[in-house]
C-alpha cells in the first residue's frame, strides 16, 4: 500500500475464464457445495482470506492511515466481511456437529435411545444448516457477473418437424411459461414482437423482461428446447404417434443506452402494418417497425404498440441487445478460446432440455436432471424456479470446481 500508492487486493475468484461444460459433468466428488467445502485449497483459500480481513481490520482500527487507504481498504473489508462471517459460521456449525457425534457414540453406548434421536435430529438439522451456508459462501466467493441484474430481451422461435404444428403449439407454451414465470418473479413482460401461426401455434415473439437480477435466472434457459407428445389431432393422435419437435430461446442481456452507439446512418427502417397476437391490435395504419443493421445485417421488428414511434424505439433497443451481445460474445471467445460456451450464447447446436408428455416428465441435458409434471413446469411457478435454481447451483459449483483444477495445476 505504501509502497505503490495503491491497494490492489487479488479477486475473490476470476471466472472470466471458466466454462459452464454442463454436458461433461461427471466429478462425483464436486456434486454439491459442501463436498467442496472439505477440499484443502479451498479451505487454504478461506483462511488466508479470513486472515486478510483481520489484517484489514486492525490496520483501520489502529487510525493511522490517510483518507485515500482508509476509503480504499474499507472498500476491501466490506468485500471480505460477509465471506469471513460465512467462514466462521461453518467452523462453527462443524464443531458442533462434531460434539454430536461423539454425544452419539455415547449415547449408542448407553443406550439411550430417546435423547440419541434427539442428538441424531439435532445433527440433520446441522448439516441443512452447513448446506445453506456452503452455497452462501460460493456465491459469495464468485464475483457477481456484469449482466446478471440486467433486464433481458428474451426471444422464442419454432422449429421445423414433420409432426405438423406441435412446434408452433410448443412454441406458444414456452412463451406464456416464460410470461408467468415474469409474473411469478414480480418482473414486467412486455411483449416486443409477436408472430403467431394459422393454427393457434406460434412462430417467433420476443418480450423486454425487466426486474431484479432477470438475466442471471435467465441466461441458462437459452438454447434448443425439445418436445416429444402425440398430436392431439390428425391420423398420428389416432395412431398414438409421438412425434418431435424443437423450439429455441434467446436470451439477450438488455443494455444501457449508453454501452452500444448505434449510427443512424447504419440503418434501413422500414414499416409495414400489424399482423398482431392472435388478431389483437391489428390496425390499418404501418404502425409495425422493422430495422436492419446494415454493417452486420442484423434485423428487428416491433408490431405489439399502436404507435409507430414507440415500435421504433422498442426495436432500437432490441437492435442494442443484439449487437451488445455480439460484443460479449466477442470477448468471452477471445477469453475462452480453448473452450466452447455451452450456455448463454446464440451458437446452440445441441437441445438443452427435452419435455416428454408421455411420460410426463422434464429432461435438462446439462445437468442430467429429471422433473416430473410437465404441466406445473409449464405453469410457470415453483417448480421452474426449481429448475432454474438447480441449474445457478451447478453453475456455482462448476466454476469453482475449476477454480480448483487451475489451483492444483499451478
Amino acid at each position: 500500500l505504501h509502497n505503490h500508492g495503491s491497494w490492489r487486493p487479488k479477486p475473490l475468484l476470476d471466472t472470466t475464464r471458466f466454462t459452464l461444460s454442463f454436458s461433461s459433468w461427471h466429478r462425483k466428488n464436486h456434486q454439491d457445495s459442501r463436498a467442496l467445502w472439505k477440499h484443502e485449497a479451498v479451505q487454504k483459500y478461506l483462511e488466508t482470506l479470513s486472515k486478510e480481513y483481520q489484517h484489514i481490520s486492525h490496520l483501520l482500527s489502529a487510525d493511522s492511515l490517510n483518507g485515500f487507504e482508509q476509503r480504499t481498504l474499507r472498500r476491501r473489508c466490506a468485500d471480505l466481511s460477509p465471506i469471513a462471517a460465512a467462514f466462521q459460521e461453518i467452523k462453527e456449525a462443524e464443531r458442533e456437529v462434531q460434539e454430536l457425534e461423539a454425544m452419539c457414540t455415547e449415547l449408542d453406548s448407553r443406550d439411550e435411545k430417546q435423547l440419541l434421536e434427539l442428538a441424531l435430529e439435532e445433527k440433520e438439522s446441522l448439516h441443512k444448516k452447513m448446506n445453506v451456508l456452503c452455497r452462501k459462501l460460493f456465491q459469495l466467493l464468485l464475483p457477481k457477473e456484469k449482466y446478471d441484474r440486467s433486464p433481458v430481451i428474451l426471444e422464442v422461435t419454432a422449429g421445423r418437424t414433420t409432426g405438423g404444428d406441435i412446434c408452433q403449439q410448443f412454441t406458444k407454451e414456452m412463451f406464456e411459461m416464460y410470461q408467468s414465470y415474469a409474473d411469478y418473479k414480480r418482473w414486467t413482460f412486455d411483449i416486443v414482437n409477436y408472430t403467431p401461426a394459422e393454427i393457434g401455434g406460434l412462430h417467433h415473439a420476443a418480450a423486454h423482461i425487466s426486474g431484479e437480477n432477470v438475466y442471471r435466472h435467465l441466461k441458462y434457459e437459452g438454447g434448443t428446447h425439445r418436445v416429444q407428445r402425440i398430436p392431439e389431432t390428425g391420423m398420428s393422435s389416432r395412431m398414438q404417434r409421438i412425434h418431435t419437435g424443437t423450439m429455441s430461446v434467446i436470451v439477450l442481456p438488455q443494455p444501457e443506452e449508453v454501452d452500444v452507439k448505434v449510427d443512424p446512418k447504419d440503418l434501413r427502417i422500414d414499416t409495414f402494418r400489424a399482423r398482431g397476437a392472435g388478431g389483437q391490435h391489428v390496425n390499418t395504419t404501418d404502425s409495425a417497425v422493422r430495422i436492419v443493421h446494415l454493417p452486420t445485417g442484423l434485423a428487428v421488428e416491433c408490431q405489439q404498440e399502436r404507435s409507430q414511434q414507440l415500435n421504433k424505439e422498442i426495436a432500437l433497443r432490441a437492435l442494442r441487445a443484439k449487437l451488445y451481445q455480439q460484443i460479449i460474445e466477442k470477448q468471452i471467445s477471445q477469453e475462452q478460446s480453448a473452450r466452447k460456451l455451452q450456455l448463454g450464447t446464440r451458437a446452440q447446436s445441441e437441445r438443452i432440455r427435452t419435455y416428454n408428455f408421455t411420460q410426463d416428465r422434464v429432461t435438462d441435458h446439462r445437468i442430467s436432471y429429471d422433473a416430473r409434471n410437465i404441466k406445473e413446469i409449464l405453469s410457470g411457478k415453483e417448480a421452474l424456479d426449481k429448475l432454474i435454481n438447480r441449474l445457478l447451483e451447478f453453475a456455482e459449483i462448476e466454476a469453482v470446481t475449476q477454480y480448483l483444477e487451475n489451483l492444483q495445476a499451478l
